[in-house]
């Protein structure tokens, strides 16, 4: 409503009679202090890009408040799957989009504080070609295993391993993944192998994990939840910093492995291409914020076992980044893994 009523105020008159009529000084009062972009956008259809396929915990999020930003932009909002390479094609797509709002990316922190280190080449630079728009939520995870894997506790998983001939199996969503360095920290921490199997997409990973195809994964807790309740996976540790309200049962990371620093969680913020006029990003910035405050939408993602995030004015997100990066950044080179990929 809000976008289309600004359009329509637009159209009314035309802009070079305005620039006639108006001084510049005095244009931006005239038009209600608004800037002019702000005033025309959007005309047409905005896509938000979900690097993860459909029925992801990000892509589910994503078209929950993708239809109330459509509403309040007044034009269509579509999601778009462009998942693989660890969420970097669908972030390269974006990076390389044009900067004019109508293109925009739902990023985790894999694709803007984890890659940065762990791989040697990346095609996008967080900080160069993307501005953040709305930090809306962190996303734990789940140490699950197959119910044939014969251990109720992470150190009854430790000796499994070391007294199997063959390594185990674990299953995430690419390498640098949150779920990919979470089982890194244990083969680390506990001097074990585990064989990594990367999949395209989060569906994929886990429902091998169900079948028996592999023997463990770090599951987002909104999924594993639903699956430890019935008994398709049990559950032995949490990636938080502290007890899951909805999992209070199950130990967290830090203290099943006895590092008490130790905390991998997801996070989801949307993006948009760093030349986007900042008008544009503040109207989207205003709106997002409504949509992911409203208490409809933080008790579905409290439901799903996810952390909503009031998130902070753009500059703040920005610091917050650089702060992951650091954290993600530290743990890669601790395990070994900087330019590994």
């Amino acid at each position: 409503m809000i976008g289309t009523l600004a359009a329509h105020a637009a159209n009314r008159v035309h802009p070079w009679l305005l620039r006639c009529l108006v001084p510049p000084a005095l244009a931006f009062v005239a038009l209600g202090g608004e800037p002019a972009a702000a005033q025309t956008y959007p005309t047409r259809q905005v896509t938000i890009v979900a690097p993860l396929a459909a029925g992801s915990g990000l892509d589910l999020v994503v078209r929950v408040y993708g239809e109330q930003l459509a509403k309040s932009l007044g034009k269509p909002v579509v999601i778009e799957n462009r998942t693989g390479a660890a969420t970097m094609i669908g972030t390269n797509f974006v990076a390389t989009s044009p900067p004019d709002g109508y293109t925009l990316l739902a990023a985790t922190s894999s694709a803007m504080a984890i890659n940065p280190t762990l791989y040697k080449k990346i095609a996008y630079d967080p900080a160069r070609d993307f501005v953040p728009i709305n930090f809306y939520l962190k996303s734990p995870f789940v140490l699950c295993v197959h119910p044939d894997v014969p251990a109720q506790t992470l150190p009854e998983l430790i000796k499994h391993i070391k007294e199997r001939p063959t390594p185990l199996t674990f299953g995430s969503p690419g390498a640098s993944t949150a779920q990919h360095l979470s089982v890194e920290f244990i083969k680390s921490k506990f001097a074990v192998d585990i064989t990594h199997v990367p999949y395209r997409s989060n569906p994929q990973y886990v429902a091998d994990v169900v079948a028996g195809h592999l023997n463990l994964a770090f599951i987002e807790s909104a999924t594993a939840s639903q699956l430890i309740a019935q008994g398709k996976v049990r559950g032995l540790a949490v990636s938080t910093a502290a007890r899951m309200q909805i999992l209070p049962n199950i130990p967290t990371l830090a203290e099943a492995s006895g590092d008490p620093e130790i905390e991998t969680v997801s996070w989801h913020m949307l993006f948009a291409p760093a030349a986007t006029p900042r008008d544009i990003v503040d109207r989207l910035h205003a709106d997002m914020k409504k949509i992911t405050n409203t208490p409809e939408f933080r008790k579905l993602l409290l439901d799903r076992g996810q952390v909503p995030v009031d998130s902070p004015p753009i500059e703040g997100i920005k610091r917050y980044i650089a702060s992951e990066q650091e954290k993600w950044g530290t743990l890669v080179r601790r395990l070994g893994l900087e330019g590994s990929q």
